[in-house]
């Protein structure tokens, strides 16, 4: 398993977990729409975050709930653009949350490091733009359908063997495109078009995507299989989060991608403790 990320401007060291920050621009994103829809806003969040431990911020225009209906392109370009233009100007990884190539290309050209795509770059001329910027991060994820379906149907049968195969040819694709292996981190796609149980058996069978040889992203934080379990509404989902967020990095998940920076940033540093006493690691 690889122990660094190459993203444009960093070298992300990835021996320790990394925490992903979540900075929305949107007004209809599921646990925080409409708090951050301005870019003076958004920035002060995303100035937040770093302050409560966050390693890389992930920047989006567009909510991927399910239901949410797709965003114009020029709408998209408002709310990130502004965001990203200051942030890249902190010296810390930035991500873009999008799916859209032309977004795409604005961002890395102002100097973003990651693409976070819950596409997997299946969008038309996506993968072109990743393959000829040299350096970029990418993050592939995996999506059931569209937002706008994938909780309509779930997946049938065994979601880990189907994931596994889905992010194995996505990622094959884009090395055969010449793009650098280091470059490249996968994400199971919790709550994209999976049931309750789909999503357990992802977090329970990790090392089995692990087996990819590429690092896990996790992306618990919130979602809605939390609440099925627990029973506790998106405003009341921090413990469910964090445990979830431990967990996923105990099976091998080297960044989770979270709302609550602090607490999460807490609870690893529990587990890091742990480890740290642990001579079998």
């Amino acid at each position: 398993m690889q122990a660094q990320w190459q993203v444009s401007r960093f070298t992300i060291d990835l021996s320790t977990p990394k925490v992903m920050g979540i900075v929305n621009t949107t007004p209809d994103s599921f646990s925080d729409g409409g708090q951050h829809d301005s870019a003076g806003a958004a920035l002060q969040h995303a100035e937040r975050l770093l302050q409560q431990g966050a390693d890389i911020l992930d920047i989006g225009g567009e909510s991927t709930r399910p239901g949410s209906p797709a965003v114009p392109l020029d709408v998209e370009l408002q709310r990130v653009l502004p965001v990203v233009q200051e942030a890249v100007r902190w010296q810390v990884p930035i991500s873009v949350d999008t799916y859209k190539p032309e977004l795409m290309r604005a961002v890395l050209d102002l100097g973003a490091d990651i693409i976070n795509d819950v596409w997997a770059l299946r969008q038309p001329g996506a993968r072109d733009i990743i393959a000829a910027h040299g350096r970029c991060g990418v993050c592939l994820m995996h999506m059931h359908q569209t937002p706008q379906t994938m909780q309509l149907q779930h997946m049938e049968g065994d979601a880990v063997a189907a994931v596994k195969r889905f992010l194995q040819e996505q990622s094959q694709q884009l090395q055969a495109m010449g793009v650098d292996a280091r470059r490249l981190v996968l994400d199971y796609g919790i709550g994209f078009g999976k049931s309750v149980a789909q999503n357990f058996a992802l977090l329970a069978r990790q090392p089995e995507l692990l087996a990819l040889g590429l690092p896990l992203l996790a992306g618990w934080s919130r979602k809605g299989s939390l609440g099925q379990v627990t029973g506790c509404g998106v405003e009341d989902r921090l413990v469910p989060s964090v445990t979830a967020a431990v967990l996923a990095v105990e099976r091998g998940a080297r960044i989770v991608r979270v709302h609550d920076v602090a607490a999460t940033v807490a609870g690893l540093k529990v587990w890091q403790a742990m480890q740290r006493q642990n001579p079998q690691d």
